[in-house]
Parts: structure tokens; C-alpha cells; sequence
């Protein structure tokens, strides 16, 4: 096989790791993530680690892991599945994807950041940047389930994301952006669970 262009990492957490790792918000589970991976600058890791939280049940969840570097397959807690992705992944021309994401914009006037609200927005939102991040969406696929706020405590600081769960399809328009946008992740927060683009391939 080629030289993997991303790892793509599955964590398996029971109850009694939520319990021992203290696991009650994003900026807990944020801080299981990065303990996973050698240390490097922080910069370095917000760009190229990205990850959301698949959710579980009584006994436990499990958290994607997309990462340009594989992680400790040791961990203290949890279980750690990592599989390498070949360039061929990202060779198709149609996708199926799923992204948790933090819609967002910025108003140019006070340069602050502005939640965008509602669904209609928040699909308008989505097909006019999916051109930068290398793709078009076809809009009849848009499904948003999710529209809601995140919120945890850093410090003395807290930090809130607007939050959005989109299912869909995209036509892939241009490659070297498309491959940028999956292996870097799309839009704000994706140190906190956002903007990992997670795809299927669809046959033409």
C-alpha cells in the first residue's frame, strides 16, 4: 500500500474509564484525545488531530479518531482500533458524509464570530463555503438533525460552539482542496469535536 495518507482511529471507553478519566464534558473528552498522540506543539496537534464523539449507551461510547500520526494502541483506559487510509480513499468523485459542525461566521464590521441559527440558515451556510473546502453538496441530500449549543468550563472561561450534526452527498470539484478539508478538518472548534468529514464512497 502507499504511504497512508491519515490514520483513522476508533476509542472504545467502558464505564468504569468515563468513571476513572473523569469524562463530563467536550473539553474532557478534548483532553483523552490528545493524550493519545506524542507530544508536539499544540498548534501542530489542533490542526491534525480531529475527532467527534460517536455517543454510546449505559456501558460505554466511542470516539473517531482521524490523525496524521497513529496513537498509542496501548492507552491506560479505553481500547484503541487504528486502521491506516490509503490516497485511493480519497480518489472518488462522490461521497456520503456525516459531520458534526460548528456554523459559525464572522462579522466583518466588529470581527466577532456569530452563531448562524436555524436550519434553512444553516443549509445556506453549508453550500456557499463547501466550494472552499474543495466540493459542492447536493442540497436535496441535506439532512440537518442537530441544532444546538455546546458549552464546557476552561478555567475560569467558558467556552460555547454552536453545533450541528449534517448528513449528505458532495461531488468532489477540486482534489488537493478536497484532500486539505479531510485530512485538516472543516470550519471552527475542531479541537473539540468538530469538522471531521467523515465519508463513504458512492459509485458514479
Amino acid at each position: 500500500m502507499n504511504n497512508p495518507i491519515a490514520y483513522v482511529s476508533v476509542l472504545r471507553l467502558n464505564r468504569t474509564d468515563i468513571k476513572v478519566l473523569q469524562i463530563r464534558d467536550v473539553y474532557s473528552l478534548h483532553r483523552v484525545v490528545y493524550g493519545l498522540f506524542s507530544k508536539t506543539s499544540q498548534l501542530d496537534q489542533a490542526n491534525r488531530i480531529l475527532w467527534v464523539d460517536k455517543g454510546g449507551d449505559f456501558n460505554g461510547r466511542q470516539i473517531l479518531i482521524l490523525s496524521d500520526r497513529q496513537p498509542h494502541l496501548t492507552p491506560q483506559f479505553g481500547r484503541v482500533e487504528t486502521k491506516a487510509i490509503s490516497p485511493e480513499f480519497v480518489n472518488f468523485d462522490r461521497y456520503a458524509f456525516e459531520i458534526v459542525i460548528n456554523p459559525v461566521k464572522k462579522i466583518n464590521a466588529t470581527g466577532k464570530i456569530e452563531a448562524i441559527i436555524g436550519r434553512e440558515a444553516i443549509t445556506q451556510w453549508l453550500l456557499d463555503r463547501a466550494p472552499t473546502w474543495g466540493f459542492e453538496i447536493q442540497a436535496k441530500s441535506l439532512e440537518v438533525q442537530i441544532n444546538q449549543t455546546q458549552s464546557f468550563q476552561k478555567g475560569e472561561q467558558k467556552i460555547l460552539h454552536n453545533k450541528a450534526l449534517i448528513k449528505g452527498e458532495l461531488q468532489v470539484t477540486n482534489r488537493e482542496q478536497f484532500l486539505h478539508s479531510f485530512t485538516r478538518g472543516v470550519g471552527k472548534g475542531k479541537a473539540f469535536g468538530f469538522g471531521l468529514l467523515q465519508i463513504v464512497p458512492l459509485s458514479n
